[in-house]
């Protein structure tokens, strides 16, 4: 056999070994949630089944303000700012509510769409790293949340608790979820969100106005976002000093536990916010149904949460975090 034919078969072997590494990569989430669920709800002795309800009603916040930050990390971004967002359209939210409730909504989306645009601004005409200017707003915005929110918690009218159900609730997140799925897998947004994330001063070459498309991201985030933040008034009936702490977190740790790639680009799939959202509600909630402690379950999901980066981290493209 001839070298040439030697490198073939070899380039070839490894082609194979890539293909079936990325096939496992692209399966563990899936194979994750379903383990950690029937764990913990032989752990619980089935506790776990029994309170699915209440699982699915902790979802839809975290499910819907993860798809903005998905498309974010697409482009190789990242937002912490999500959850002062979340909790200054929360407040919009419980304003407007007595006046009228669709304006309530349109508030809240506003409210987050013009924090989007803030921190939009920063990174695209500015040229601030993503991560330092969200989370630079994250404690500016937390900031006034708590001197709006400190003494006592913003109330919502007694009408908001008319949608506080199943069908409001799960149609709002599967609206977003199935627009946003084909809006990122059927058309030219995904393609270039995923292009950008390989390689910006590429896609830029190729046409694509890289800076409008990302301003626009975080505007699209910061409004997707305000729209959660009628789903959480409408389960919560209040906004308090604390809402929305934690969310980017949150929001983090369950697309990484999903398997999106930190660094974005042509590995993303956006089965990573369903899995993610499902399996990071599942861990926390099985964790507090054992009755560890709060530092346990941080030493926990922390571990968990190492070894998913450890999985699913591009270390060749890592340093193009922008």
């Amino acid at each position: 056999m001839t070298s040439a034919k030697v490198k073939e078969v070899s380039a070839d072997r490894e082609l194979k070994r890539q293909s079936a590494i990325n096939m496992v990569r692209s399966l563990l989430p899936i194979i994750g949630l379903i383990a950690v669920y029937i764990v913990f709800n032989i752990l619980t002795k089935g506790n776990m089944w029994t309170s699915r309800k209440l699982i699915l009603n902790q979802v839809y916040v975290v499910l819907i303000s993860a798809v903005g930050v998905f498309f974010i990390m697409s482009m190789g971004g990242l937002d912490f700012s999500q959850g002062s967002i979340l909790g200054i359209a929360s407040i919009v939210v419980c304003k407007l509510s007595g006046v009228n409730m669709i304006l309530a909504v349109i508030g809240g989306i506003v409210a987050g769409a013009a924090i989007g645009a803030f921190n939009g601004y920063f990174y695209v005409n500015r040229k601030i790293k993503s991560f330092i200017v969200t989370i630079c707003t994250m404690f500016l915005f937390r900031g006034f949340i708590k001197y709006m929110a400190s003494n006592s918690p913003v109330a919502a009218s007694m009408k908001v608790y008319d949608y506080d159900t199943t069908k409001v609730k799960l149609g709002i997140t599967l609206t977003v979820l199935i627009i946003s799925f084909i809006v990122f897998r059927f058309t030219k947004f995904g393609i270039h969100l995923k292009a950008i994330g390989a390689g910006e001063k590429a896609t830029k070459f190729a046409g694509v106005k890289t800076d409008k498309m990302k301003f626009l991201i975080y505007v699209l985030a910061g409004a997707i976002t305000g729209l959660a933040a009628f789903v959480n008034i409408v389960k919560n009936g209040s906004a308090t000093a604390n809402v929305g702490n934690q969310l980017e977190t949150q929001i983090l740790i369950a697309l990484v536990l999903g398997g999106m790639p930190i660094s974005g680009g042509a590995k993303v799939r956006f089965e990573n916010i369903i899995v993610g959202s499902l399996l990071y509600i599942v861990l926390n909630n099985g964790l507090i149904m054992m009755g560890l402690s709060t530092q346990t379950m941080q030493l926990i999901q922390g571990i968990i949460f190492l070894i998913f980066v450890a999985i699913f981290a591009d270390r060749q493209s890592l340093s193009v975090i922008k």
